[in-house]
C-alpha cells in the first residue's frame, strides 16, 4: 500500500465497502457522540467520515487528535448506519472504521477556524492565508478560477488564437497608472518597469507578422486602492488580431466570453445577443459607462416639461443652455415613505435633496414638484415616462457632466430598493463610440480620454478637421452587471496619424519617438490594421463566483494598503543590496 494513501478523501463509495484503505488529510471536525469519535477527514478532493469506538485499536490515538492535525488513517470501509447518510457528500453513504492512526503534522492553536464559513477579520485572514485557503468556499473559488482560465484558453484556441508570453521586465511608460520600477544593477541609475499591460508588445507582435495573439497576462500598476481592482497586480485575457475591423473583434470575442459565462453561470441566464450601446447613450440612460442592465430603469431627459414652469429652481437652471433635467422612473415607488427615504439618501450623498413626483389613483400627480408645475405638465411627464398609479419619478438637474455620476447612483439605488434588479442573470453588453479626447480642467488642456493608441473614427481627416472633443474613437468596453470586464480598440497604425493624435494631447513628435520608439519605428515598416482588447480575469471570476470582493477569488492578495501580510512585503532591504543597485534612500521624516 502507498505510504500515505490508497484513495483520496473524496473517492470512496459503496463499491469500496469491506475494503481496507488508507487515507491522509486534515482533521476537519472531530465529534464525540457518547464515547464514539467521528473524525471528518479532509483533503483537496473531499471529505470522508472516519469512526473510532472504544473497541478500536486506534481509539487512544484518536482521542489525542485536534482540529487541522494532518494524519494518516488506515481502516475498513463500511456502510453508514441506516438514517445517517449525508446526501450532500459524494462519500455520504460510507464511513471508515479506523484501525490505525499516524500523526503526520500536529497543529497549534488556530488563529482562525477552518470549519464553517463565519466572517473573520481580513487582516487575520490575509496573514494566515494558508489556513484561509483551506476553507471550503474560498478553496472552491480558487479551483473555479483555474477552471475559468482553462475554459478561456480552450475557447481562444478554438477561435484560432495562439498563446504568446511577453516580457515582464520592460521600459517605463508615461501613460496610465504609476509603474512599479525595478532598478538595474548592471546599468546604474536606470530602471526597468513591470508592465501595466502588454499593450505595446502585443501590437509589435502584429507588426512581426503574427495574426491572432492571446495571453493570460499579469499586469502591474502602482495605483491607490480601488474596490474593483486588487492593489499591485491583476490578470487579464489579453488579445490582439491583424487585418480586422471592430465587428471582427466582436464576432471573435462574443462567443468566448458568452461561452465562459454560460459554462459557469450555475443556473443564471446569460444573454447571447449583446446590445451595442454608444457611450453617450449609456451615460444618458444609465448614468454610467458600465451600466447594470439587470436594472430596467432608463433615465430620460424631461427638460422641456420644466422649462418656464412654476418650479423656479429647475426653470432658472434651464436658462443656461448646457443644463438639463433628467428623470429616474421608479415603478412601484409611489409611496411617501419611499420618496422621503430616497430624498434622505441623496442628502447623505452630499446633494441638497432629490425631487420627486408620485402618481396616485387616477394617475393624479402628487408631491411638491407636481404642485409647482401643475397637472398638465405632470401628466405630460407621466406619459413620457410610462408611469401609472403607484409609481414615482425622481429628478436631477444641472450640468449633466457634473450630475451624471450621482444620477447613475440614484438609478441604481431606486432599482435595488424597489427590487427591480433581476439578480438571476448576467447581462453582457458592448459600450462603443468612446470619445477620443476629454478636457482636463486641472491642467486646462485636452487629454486622451481612454487608450492613446486607438484609431479615431474618421482617421487622419478627423484629427485634422474636427474639434478634438467631438472625435469618437474605435474604442469599446464589455460590461456585465455594472462592471467593466473588458476594454479594447482598433489601433492607430499609421505613424503620421499617431503623431497627430499625440500632438493634440500636447506631445511633440520627438516626445512620441522618445517614449514609444519601438512601436513608432515598427509602424514605419509595413504595419497591418490591427486591434484587440483585454478582459479582466479577476472581475470575471469574481462575478461567476458570486462575490463582490476580489480577495475572495485570489490566492495571496494584498490588503488595501498594498501590503502582503503573509510574506511581509514590501520589506526593507540590506545596505549591501542598496549599494549593489547604486541606490541611496532619502526617506521623509515623520
Amino acid at each position: 500500500m502507498h505510504r500515505y494513501r490508497s484513495h483520496t478523501c473524496g473517492a470512496l463509495r459503496e463499491s469500496h465497502i469491506d475494503q481496507t484503505v488508507r487515507l491522509s488529510g486534515w482533521c476537519h471536525r472531530i465529534r464525540d457522540h457518547g464515547g464514539v469519535l467521528f473524525i471528518d477527514l479532509r483533503d483537496h478532493y473531499g471529505l470522508t467520515q472516519c469512526v473510532a469506538d472504544p473497541d478500536s485499536p486506534a481509539f487512544k490515538d484518536a482521542e489525542k487528535l485536534r482540529a487541522e492535525w494532518v494524519v494518516r488513517v488506515d481502516g475498513r470501509v463500511r456502510r453508514r448506519p441506516e438514517g445517517t447518510d449525508n446526501d450532500d457528500l459524494p462519500t455520504g453513504k460510507i464511513e471508515l472504521f479506523i484501525t490505525e492512526i499516524e500523526v503526520l503534522g500536529p497543529a497549534g492553536e488556530l488563529p482562525l477556524p477552518v470549519f464553517g464559513e463565519q466572517e473573520y477579520p481580513e487582516d487575520i485572514r490575509l496573514k494566515y492565508r494558508f489556513l484561509d485557503l483551506r476553507r471550503e468556499k474560498l478553496h472552491q473559488n480558487i479551483m473555479t478560477r483555474g477552471a475559468i482560465i482553462d475554459s478561456m484558453r480552450r475557447r481562444m484556441k478554438e477561435q484560432g488564437f495562439f498563446e504568446f508570453q511577453t516580457p515582464i521586465l520592460t521600459a517605463s511608460s508615461p501613460e496610465g497608472a504609476r509603474d512599479f520600477l525595478v532598478p538595474s544593477r548592471i546599468h546604474p541609475g536606470k530602471f526597468y518597469a513591470l508592465p501595466q499591460a502588454p499593450q505595446q508588445y502585443k501590437q509589435l507582435l502584429m507588426m512581426s507578422g503574427f495574426d491572432r495573439y492571446f495571453q493570460i497576462a499579469p499586469c502591474f500598476r502602482d495605483e491607490d486602492p480601488r474596490a474593483d481592482r486588487l492593489p499591485g497586480e491583476f490578470y487579464q485575457l489579453d488579445v490582439e488580431m491583424s487585418f480586422v475591423t471592430q465587428d471582427d473583434i466582436f464576432a471573435a470575442m462574443e462567443p468566448v466570453i458568452t461561452g465562459v459565462f454560460e459554462e459557469f453561470a450555475k443556473g443564471k441566464r446569460v444573454n447571447t445577443n449583446w446590445p451595442r450601446i454608444p457611450f453617450a447613450e449609456a451615460m444618458q440612460k444609465y448614468g454610467s459607462d458600465k451600466p447594470d442592465l439587470r436594472n430596467p430603469i432608463e433615465m430620460q431627459d424631461v427638460s422641456e416639461h420644466f422649462r418656464g414652469s412654476g418650479f423656479k429652481v429647475f426653470a432658472r437652471m434651464l436658462e443656461e443652455p448646457r443644463n438639463q433635467v433628467w428623470a429616474i422612473p421608479g415603478k412601484g415607488g409611489g409611496s411617501r415613505a419611499f420618496c422621503d427615504r430616497m430624498n434622505s439618501w441623496a442628502q447623505g450623498e452630499g446633494q441638497p435633496g432629490l425631487g420627486y413626483i408620485m402618481w396616485r389613483e387616477g394617475n393624479e400627480g402628487a408631491g411638491p414638484l407636481a404642485n409647482n408645475v401643475g397637472p398638465e405638465r405632470t401628466e405630460a411627464i407621466r406619459q413620457q415616462l410610462g408611469m401609472n398609479a403607484g409609481d414615482a419619478a425622481f429628478f436631477v438637474a444641472g450640468d449633466p457632466t457634473k450630475f451624471v455620476k450621482f444620477a447613475g447612483l440614484a438609478r441604481t439605488r431606486v432599482g435595488e430598493e424597489l427590487n427591480l434588479v433581476d439578480k438571476d442573470q448576467f447581462a453582457l453588453a458592448w459600450v462603443v463610440d468612446f470619445p477620443m479626447y476629454e478636457y482636463n480642467e486641472d491642467d486646462k488642456k485636452v487629454d486622451f480620454s481612454h487608450n492613446p493608441f486607438s484609431m479615431p473614427q474618421g482617421g487622419m481627416e478627423a484629427l485634422v478637421t474636427q474639434d478634438p472633443l467631438t472625435i469618437k474613437a474605435f474604442q469599446y468596453d464589455i460590461t456585465c452587471n455594472g462592471y467593466e470586464i473588458a476594454s479594447g480598440g482598433i489601433r492607430n497604425h499609421r505613424p503620421e496619424a499617431m503623431v497627430k493624435a499625440f500632438e493634440i494631447a500636447g506631445y511633440g513628435e520627438q516626445e512620441v519617438v522618445d517614449r514609444f520608439g519601438g512601436m513608432y519605428r515598427a509602424f514605419q515598416y509595413g504595419a497591418p490594421p490591427h486591434g484587440g482588447m483585454a478582459a479582466g480575469v479577476d472581475r470575471i471570476v469574481m462575478l461567476l463566483c458570486g462575490t463582490n470582493n476580489l480577495r475572495e477569488i485570489s490566492l495571496f492578495p494584498m490588503n488595501q494598503r498594498a501590503e502582503d501580510l503573509l510574506m511581509g512585503a514590501p520589506s526593507q532591504v540590506t545596505a549591501k543590496q542598496l549599494r549593489e543597485l547604486h541606490i541611496r534612500l532619502n526617506l521623509q521624516e515623520d
